[in-house]
């Protein structure tokens, strides 16, 4: 018998001891007849969306007035059939989990309501996601053009799939919001909870390392740099040890307000004030009022020549 099927010989036990652990440790599996939402399905409805929210920059060439509505009403028929059974296994399963057994409620109908209401609303957050790419072209000197942003800027894609999350999430769907949110991330770089609160006009510069946690309430026009964390001060708990759960964790960011890189503001009390200013690095967890610039203080620069190198040069240096 050659080495290679020798090994083969102890792959019948291997699986069984992996089998028993999904007994054993059952908490890390999902063997069960109702299956959950699929990953690769909603993110395949999301790049769809974006083509509905953005028509003739991707997946389709050469639409003008005469044939784009042909071609959106197939999109969003497409949409509601794919999206609606998705919903449908997300909600079975979090009824599974509320009540610890199996539930014969249909949920199908529950689901295609909640997607008609999210396709109702791609009219609107096709509007503000305007004044997003319009942000980004006002604030950024590098760019060239409205094209530029929706073909260049990470930023505008994280937001884009967050205005649809959100949606959802508003709506209580279990799952997809955070599957579209960390999908976002994982593509981005910028981390956007679906239940954070963003208005209009909102722009990410650069992006990459961008935090944005789940009870964040953020006004119109509000810029926020790479780096930028608007966190959890502390995660309260109960008498039993228990974080507690749906109360404001997150700061609140008044209209007006530009974040500089590798800012960290944190607290569900901590209100920045309209018109003000964050410096980059600056660490906050307490409220800053209207027309406030918050920066600190440069540190000193100690530079240091290498004599020996300097002396053999027969350079000047001052030290």
């Amino acid at each position: 018998m050659s080495p290679q099927e020798e090994n083969k010989r102890h792959l019948p036990e291997i699986t069984d001891a992996i089998v028993k652990t999904y007994r054993d440790v059952g908490t890390i599996n999902h063997l069960e007849h109702s299956p959950l939402p699929r990953y690769e399905e909603i993110i395949s409805v999301l790049e769809d969306l974006k083509e509905i929210l953005f028509p003739g920059y991707r997946k389709r060439e050469q639409l003008d007035f005469s044939n784009v509505g042909f071609y959106i009403g197939d999109l969003m028929g497409s949409v509601y059939e794919r999206l609606s059974v998705q919903i449908a296994r997300a909600i079975e399963h979090e009824q599974r989990v509320v009540d610890d057994a199996e539930s014969d409620v249909d949920n199908s109908q529950h689901a295609a309501d909640i997607t008609i209401e999210l396709l109702q609303q791609i009219p609107e957050i096709r509007r503000i996601l305007a004044t997003d790419v319009q942000a980004a072209f006002d604030g950024d000197p590098a760019c060239k053009s409205l094209d530029e942003v929706i073909f260049c800027y990470p930023g505008l894609d994280a937001i884009t799939v967050h205005r649809i999350a959100h949606e959802l999430y508003k709506r209580g769907v279990p799952f997809i919001p955070r599957m579209m949110a960390e999908w976002s991330h994982k593509e981005t770089g910028i981390d956007i909870h679906p239940g954070a609160q963003i208005d209009e006009s909102f722009f990410i510069d650069h992006g990459t390392g961008v935090v944005i946690g789940e009870t964040t309430v953020i006004g119109k026009h509000v810029k926020i740099y790479q780096g930028v964390t608007l966190g959890a001060l502390s995660f309260p708990t109960d008498a039993d040890g228990n974080i507690i759960r749906n109360m404001k964790r997150h700061p609140t960011i008044e209209d007006n307000v530009v974040i500089y890189a590798s800012s960290t503001i944190l607290g569900g009390d901590t209100v920045i004030g309209n018109n003000s200013v964050i410096g980059s690095s600056v660490w906050l967890t307490r409220s800053v009022a209207p027309h406030t610039t918050v920066t600190i203080e440069t540190p000193n620069l100690k530079m240091r020549a290498d004599i020996r190198q300097a002396v053999s040069e027969d350079s000047q240096f001052t030290i």
